[in-house]
């Protein structure tokens, strides 16, 4: 059997890592800027985090949602606490799709309707409802387009309101830094603009921080930088660090009924054992703070070149942006400096996002390879 051919790979075969170094079949070490879309938020191969899985894995690996799982209260408690989301109730899954999925179910049953309000250039998935909120035509297929969704462009606030007061809406659905687009950011007015919008309107806001959430931009979650309360936060990539884990904070005034949310895999045993170790690292590691200081640090690095446009995203969630586009350039950063690095839908922005738990040296050495490949 084949497999369905539907990712284009480079030629590189990781064999094993640590913190932020990949290591291939052939020995070659890689310098790991990507973290396989944000996921690897406290580096590779963490002997915490390994430790954590492995007493774990020895002890129960799985079992399913009927019974009791102290884990999960334990992970609720300590994810409430790191992140100053304590009026929240947690549901655990598997991926960001499905938590964006079960974030906009939610939103539905609890004002009984069901448009949807995205932005221009968003991602949330590649599931039925969430991805019909991505702005991308090529991966929605006809079975997807039954859902109602209205695409508005970024911090256009004229645009928004004509939508959010008719009466059809149920959720708007955001990202704090927009991952896939390109980095693109809600500018702090638009996004309070948004949240009062969506009381008045009876509208449920959903702030999508699969990709900014768990310490990548700065703070807990990226829509902490401008003063807000979401009534629905998904959350998913690097809370498991390559576990995979996904989840929803609902705010506590959305009321729960048995059955209207469900999950086979999610929140088990291991899922919440490799979140907890996570949170653990995040906390004694400090490594939110490290990100809004090495973010600080790439950008001041970054003005040393000349070809970058402009320095796009906060934290340890970057984007540089060139006046060409970068795929030639992410290639001669894997094969010629062995670097790994992202791109965008914005062909002409390299993404960075790195594990939290680099240092300056790293980037470095990143500056140091991108001068090499642009001269």
């Amino acid at each position: 059997m084949n497999l369905f051919d539907v990712y284009p790979l480079y030629n590189v075969t990781p064999v094993s890592g640590k913190g932020s170094i990949i290591t291939d079949d052939k020995g070659q070490e890689y310098l790991d800027l990507y973290g396989g879309h944000a996921v690897i938020s406290i580096g590779h191969s963490h002997p915490h985090y390994v430790q954590r899985l492995k007493r774990q894995l020895d002890q129960i690996g799985f079992y399913s949602n009927a019974v009791q799982n102290p884990l999960q209260r334990e992970l609720a408690t300590k994810l409430g606490q790191l992140s100053h989301c304590d009026d929240y109730q947690l549901f655990l899954c598997n991926s960001g799709a499905e938590a964006n999925e079960n974030a906009l179910k939610m939103a539905s049953f609890q004002t009984g309707k069901s448009r949807v309000i995205a932005f221009h250039n968003g991602f949330h998935g590649r599931t039925s409802a969430a991805v019909a909120a991505t702005d991308n035509p090529t991966i929605n297929a006809p079975i997807n387009q039954q859902q109602k969704v209205t695409f508005v462009p970024l911090n256009d606030s004229a645009a928004f309101k004509k939508e959010v007061e008719k009466a059809d809406v149920c959720a708007v659905i955001l990202e704090a830094i927009q991952g896939v687009g390109g980095l693109d950011e809600p500018t702090t007015d638009f996004y309070r603009e948004i949240a009062q919008s969506c009381k008045k309107n009876q509208v449920m806001l959903i702030a999508d921080e699969v990709q900014s959430g768990f310490g990548r931009s700065g703070t807990f979650f990226g829509f902490q930088h401008h003063g807000i309360e979401p009534d629905i936060i998904s959350i998913a990539k690097g809370m498991g660090n390559g576990f995979p884990v996904g989840g929803i904070l609902i705010h506590n005034t959305i009321p729960a009924k048995y059955g209207m949310l469900g999950t086979t895999f999610g929140g088990n045993h291991l899922a919440c054992a490799a979140t907890m170790a996570v949170l653990e690292v995040l906390e004694s590691e400090h490594l939110i703070e490290n990100a809004q200081k090495l973010g600080v640090y790439f950008t001041e690095k970054a003005t040393g070149i000349p070809q970058v446009k402009r320095v796009k995203g906060r934290g340890l969630m970057l984007g540089l942006e060139f006046d060409f586009e970068v795929a030639e350039l992410r290639k001669k950063l894997i094969y010629e400096q062995h670097i790994f690095t992202g791109g965008a839908k914005d062909k002409h922005v390299l993404r960075i996002l790195p594990a939290l738990t680099i240092g300056k040296e790293q980037i470095d050495l990143f500056f140091n390879a991108l001068k090499t490949v642009l001269q």
